[in-house]
């Protein structure tokens, strides 16, 4: 994580997702364990190693909402609305998202697993415990009030073939059918910009809404591909790796600005993730 996190100290935004089906443990790659540190303790260690090493004055904010079912929702603030509007410079902002000041790594797990407890789980018929939305967490590094460097990890909800969700609920139906609509719309917009399209959908969906600075501007990205180990989801293995190999390719975003030093690079896991 150390390369990415000096980008972000030098102004870049830094992005890290996790796709893959559901239980193929893309919660476990961010979160970890006492034994298995995740991407989120690894990164806040990264975060102040870097802040006092360099004697900057620059402060730590962290947020954390989710996407379910085309809403935005504050996880550190009872699960407030939240809402995606974009300003006169098409950067899209976040109004009412709830940011707290950060003085440590212990600091940043407390409030990142206050987070995990309350977003929002279910039961499918792939797996009993289902991340059910897309979580956005933020580390953002502020001098005084201006945004100097970001850094997002995007925990998505699981990806689901309708095979595995007939013997479900119907608001289990409705939400793998929303996770996969929202899905689909950032594989449209890789496309778009894989293509050079004149236009990159990313109003298709919230999660494309919210990931836009993530592809345009002076930003890296890096996305994780969890796979199960199972002979049994071999398909969604295939899908999966597909899709790593879309974002692989993805080598321009915006040639118009020199500053875009966009990186996608798809990093094949296990479902456990190793020291």
């Amino acid at each position: 994580m150390e390369p990415l996190i000096s980008a972000a100290f030098d102004r870049t935004k830094i992005t890290c997702f996790a796709y893959g089906q559901t239980g193929s443990g893309k919660t476990y790659t961010m979160m970890g364990e006492k034994t298995v540190p995740g991407l989120y303790v690894m990164a806040a260690q990264d975060v102040f190693t870097h802040l006092h090493k360099s004697q900057t004055t620059l402060k730590i904010f962290v947020s954390f909402y989710e996407i379910y079912c085309g809403k935005l929702h504050d996880l550190l603030n009872d699960r407030h609305q939240l809402y995606a509007r974009e300003d006169a410079k098409s950067n899209v902002n976040i109004i009412g998202l709830k940011e707290w000041a950060v003085s440590s790594v212990e600091d940043i797990m407390k409030v990142i697993e206050f987070g995990l407890s309350v977003r929002m789980t279910g039961v499918t018929g792939a797996n009993d415990e289902s991340s059910r939305s897309h979580a956005v967490l933020q580390i953002s590094l502020k001098n005084n009030s201006k945004l100097h460097g970001k850094i997002s990890f995007i925990d998505l909800a699981g990806s689901e073939r309708g095979a595995d969700t007939v013997e479900n609920s119907k608001q289990t139906r409705i939400d793998g059918a929303e996770i996969n609509k929202s899905l689909l719309a950032l594989k449209e917009c890789i496309r778009a910009l894989d293509q050079d399209k004149r236009h990159t959908p990313f109003r298709g969906s919230i999660l494309t809404q919210v990931l836009k600075d993530s592809f345009v501007g002076r930003c890296r990205t890096v996305m994780i591909a969890n796979v199960s180990p199972s002979n049994n989801n071999c398909e969604h293995t295939l899908n999966t790796l597909r899709y790593a190999d879309r974002v692989k390719e993805l080598k321009k975003i915006n040639k118009s600005k020199k500053e875009t030093d966009a990186l996608a690079d798809a990093l094949m896991l296990p479902r456990q993730p190793c020291n």
